[in-house]
């Protein structure tokens, strides 16, 4: 069989489980270590009204104004969304690597081309936790901007019940167009990631150091996260519900509309660099996150495929 070949029989294999499962416990650990920062970063791209400025004097304004466990509110179903998204992803990339490549050596482009299929499987599948969780997590938020809208939801469960009842099933996909756009960004990471342990490896089949993961995972969410920052301000906004996305017939056009105008009135009301605010707080803690994942991705992964009696999964030639 030639490594273009496709074969299910592969994806659905115990090496891409424990992938998925190691992907998943290493993106939650990290994510509750430094969710603080993902709390200032969302607040600088929906409150267009508060000003610019730096990450510590967001987060101690929220704590000022809204209590001392506020950075962490909306934990629990961001890391739930947070779970199953990597749970999809992971699975997805290694699974597809696997019947794709049949033991061949991956390449920079059969990584980017795996990411972005595996991303695009994983938006359908979980937009809607993480609009659910984009609304939780700023439900009691203090806004400077006026004309946003309150909500009020007790949970996860009636907050899915009250955008469906109120808002249409349709709502539940709120961003979903950005949403896709953006799977090159962890098309991207992965692509840098892989082509960096390569790198490293130069075709030794050896275990990287913890420093070498780290490194090369932040190296490859701050490249990843800077090229699609502006499409990631577009994607929250729409998730949080206070722009109305097209309903009609030519909703995918007016969709692109919508995204262009965004993008557009952004930079007419703060310049180009409007398009990145709240960036610092981003990269400091997608950054973070990314490389303490990677890591705990790595040992987990490794940890269980030696005790499965493997030193490696059978079909990575990386």
């Amino acid at each position: 069989m030639n490594s273009g070949e496709f074969r299910f029989t592969e994806v659905f294999s115990y090496e891409s489980l424990v992938h998925a499962l190691a992907g998943a416990a290493g993106s939650v650990t990290a994510m509750t270590v430094f969710f603080p920062l993902d709390t200032a970063r969302l607040r600088l791209q929906v409150d267009d009204k508060r000003k610019a400025q730096s990450t510590p004097t967001i987060l101690a304004e929220i704590v000022k104004e809204e209590g001392l466990l506020a950075p962490y509110r909306g934990w629990f179903p961001v890391i739930c969304s947070l779970c199953c998204s990597n749970f999809v992803y992971f699975y997805c990339f290694h699974g597809m690597k696997a019947s794709w490549l049949r033991g061949q050596k991956s390449t920079t482009g059969s990584d980017l081309i795996i990411g972005i299929f595996a991303g695009v499987v994983n938006v359908l599948a979980t937009t809607p936790l993480w609009v659910v969780n984009t609304r939780l997590k700023l439900q009691g938020a203090h806004f400077r901007n006026a004309d946003i809208r309150p909500t009020s939801y007790s949970g996860m469960l009636d907050a899915f019940a009250q955008i469906v009842r109120y808002e249409g099933v349709g709502s539940l996909w709120n961003g979903t167009l950005p949403s896709l756009l953006l799977v090159l960004n962890p098309a991207v990471q992965f692509m840098i990631y892989e082509g960096l342990k390569r790198q490293l490896r130069r075709g030794a089949q050896r275990e990287l150091s913890s420093v070498e993961v780290f490194l090369i995972g932040a190296i490859a969410k701050a490249v990843a996260t800077t090229a699609t920052y502006p499409l990631q301000t577009i994607q929250s906004i729409l998730r949080f519900g206070q722009l109305k996305e097209p309903t009609d017939k030519s909703r995918l056009l007016a969709s692109l509309r919508t995204i262009k105008c965004l993008l557009v009135n952004r930079v007419r009301k703060y310049g180009m660099l409007g398009l990145f605010k709240g960036l610092e707080a981003k990269l400091l803690q997608t950054v973070l996150t990314a490389a303490l994942m990677f890591l705990l991705y790595e040992k987990i992964a490794s940890s269980t495929f030696r005790v499965m009696g493997l030193t490696k999964p059978v079909y990575s030639k990386r």
